[in-house]
């Protein structure tokens, strides 16, 4: 199973040095891919952007968009947006797409989330048509660039429950879930559903990622990993962030390797974590916990 790391973007205190330096020690391994999220109303870096000079200071890691919430945005702008960062990274990109659960990101956008779900599977056929050079409308130019890799990037449903993953499984690449505190039956249970609902859609084995939160190496990690948690849940109530939050024990070395432990078992092509600070001893202490499995 590869492992993957999280840009700290959702940190507070993420900045320029915090891209660079994360971006060029994963790319140095053993870590997979490289990754952050999108968020609107939050005092998050853009994630293109972010992305984007995350390639342009990497050769080997690949670059990963989780996720991009398609029915918020003209499927035109996302289809560029996904074709320039594949030719930054020279094919090392892959999408993730996904319905989102905040409306107030739809809303800071003026978008509406009426049957977002109808809207990102015909989203993903544009994509997919825009990317093999059909023109947006009769007459106009295509959009691009060309894709590196033919057909454009893969592309990974963030997808939970039966029905989001019966309708992903008729059109994704695969699947990338969350379970917030690594929980390892959480991250079993997800695995096998995505499976199922591709056996049902009588399409080969998908890609398989999950990740969760967590944090290594600093003082209060706990602390830090709660507090981080609670303020990222908080769209929820602040009572069920609060609570979410007090249950996570992945600022625990030994309690994260179980859970890596875990999702291998759970038969995951790839883990992602998501760091709860932007401290440059949770990279180090990371990078150290991955080389000695």
């Amino acid at each position: 199973m590869e492992i993957g790391i999280a840009l700290p973007t959702m940190c507070r205190g993420y900045d320029r040095a915090a891209t660079v330096e994360w971006s060029r020690l994963a790319d140095q391994g053993p870590i997979s891919s490289i990754s952050c999220g999108e968020r609107m109303a939050y005092h998050n870096p853009e994630m293109w952007t972010t992305l984007a000079a995350a390639a342009a200071v990497t050769e080997r890691v690949q670059i990963f968009a989780n996720l991009s919430v398609v029915p918020a945005h003209p499927v035109a702008l996302v289809a560029k947006q996904a074709a320039t960062l594949d030719v930054l990274s020279e094919g090392r990109f892959t999408l993730g797409v996904g319905v989102g659960g905040r409306g107030g990101d739809y809303r800071s956008l003026g978008a509406g989330s009426e049957r977002r779900h109808d809207r990102l599977d015909r989203a993903v056929a544009e994509l997919r048509s825009l990317w093999a050079g059909a023109p947006p409308f009769d007459g106009a130019d295509p959009v691009g660039p060309p894709c590196v890799r033919p057909g454009g990037p893969p592309v990974l449903a963030g997808a939970l429950g039966p029905k989001s993953l019966g309708r992903a499984a008729r059109w994704a690449d695969g699947v990338v879930s969350f379970s917030v505190g690594g929980v390892p039956g959480e991250i079993a249970w997800s695995a096998d559903a995505a499976r199922r609902a591709w056996t049902d859609a009588e399409r080969a084995t998908p890609r398989l990622v999950s990740g969760c939160f967590y944090t290594l190496g600093i003082p209060d990690a706990r602390t830090v990993l709660h507090g981080f948690t609670a303020e990222y849940l908080d769209f929820l109530g602040s009572g069920n962030a609060t609570a979410a939050a007090a249950a996570m024990k992945t600022y625990d070395a030994d309690a994260l390797r179980r859970t890596l432990d875990a999702a291998e078992a759970a038969g995951l092509d790839e883990f992602i974590l998501v760091p709860g600070s932007a401290d440059r001893a949770v990279l180090d202490a990371t990078l150290d916990l991955i080389a000695a499995r």
